[in-house]
């Protein structure tokens, strides 16, 4: 199974409009320090390739990624379909820019898709433009996208996006936010894409514990690193996101995992594990963990 992250930055992109912190401004005078929002492509064949989300970068992931590109036919696309692991605005802007009329595959739960019905309404938006299948998916229950390629999605969080008007309540009975566990049916690897994470409890755990490759969520080092910068006032842990570093943070968890490939991914622009010489990057190093950026192939 071939996967290729697109972008891993979270919501805002890096450098965010917005947003003067130091990483920012490093980004915007030096470019090639940027990052795309956190995606990556799936592809049991090297052909056939899934989209795990959607992001407003889509267009520029596509063809930053020659694997994406459409041919030989004019308006063929090797593009089959994208998986969303929630109804966020930053994984899900992109289906927007995927309107130019080929058929592809949208997967997601029943939470997501009928938001994408109601409040943010993509499907009704999209109805005329493309020829696009909505497939809903049951946490727990495998799915076969190809002859290889088998996906089961699994609960992370239970956040509804603040655009539903339920920001503030956790919603235990729905799955809108979700982890996606990747299985190539050939030859037995196993990849897991999970770029909101809450807390790392058992169920993760047992996720995790035999895959080869992680990919999880790095959006912030601490809990406090949006107020403690003046970027806002709300914790990481309150927007549902476990912090990286501290003796309660993903890293030591992650670190202990066997798996070859332990990578980060929807990382906050705020967050210092984006800047290569930061002391929190050289410790990520250190624990054999790297930080997701578009162009990195994984194999598995």
């Amino acid at each position: 199974m071939f996967i290729h992250c697109l972008g891993a930055a979270a919501g805002g992109g890096f450098p965010q409009w917005n947003c003067a912190c130091d990483g920012c401004r490093v980004a915007r005078a030096k470019p090639e320090k940027a990052t795309p929002h956190a995606g990556i492509a799936v592809s049991g064949d090297g052909t056939n390739w899934f989209l795990l989300n959607a992001t407003p970068d889509v267009h520029h992931q596509i063809a930053a990624d020659p694997a994406l590109h459409p041919g030989p036919g004019i308006r063929q696309t090797p593009v089959r379909g994208v998986l969303l692991t929630d109804a966020e605005f930053d994984h899900t802007i992109g289906l927007l820019m995927l309107r130019e009329g080929s058929a592809l595959t949208v997967y997601g739960t029943r939470p997501v898709l009928d938001a994408l019905t109601s409040c943010f309404p993509v499907r009704g938006l999209l109805f005329d433009y493309a020829d696009l299948t909505w497939c809903p998916l049951d946490a727990g229950t495998p799915l076969d996208l190809d002859e290889r390629v088998r996906v089961t999605a699994f609960p992370t969080g239970s956040k509804p996006p603040r655009y539903t008007g339920r920001a503030r309540e956790d919603d235990p009975s729905a799955d809108w936010e979700v982890g996606f566990r990747l299985e190539d049916t050939a030859t037995g690897g196993v990849a897991v894409y999970a770029p909101t994470l809450p807390r790392w409890d058992d169920a993760f755990a047992a996720q995790v514990a035999s895959a080869d490759c992680v990919f999880v969520d790095g959006t912030f080092w601490t809990d406090d690193e949006m107020p403690g910068q003046g970027a806002g006032h709300r914790t990481g842990r309150s927007m549902g996101h476990m912090p990286v570093g501290g003796e309660d943070g993903s890293a030591r968890k992650l670190a202990a995992l066997p798996a070859r490939h332990k990578i980060y991914t929807h990382i906050n622009n705020t967050n210092p594990i984006l800047d290569e010489e930061s002391p929190q990057r050289r410790l990520l190093a250190s624990l054999g963990i790297d930080v997701g950026r578009a162009g990195l192939e994984v194999e598995v």
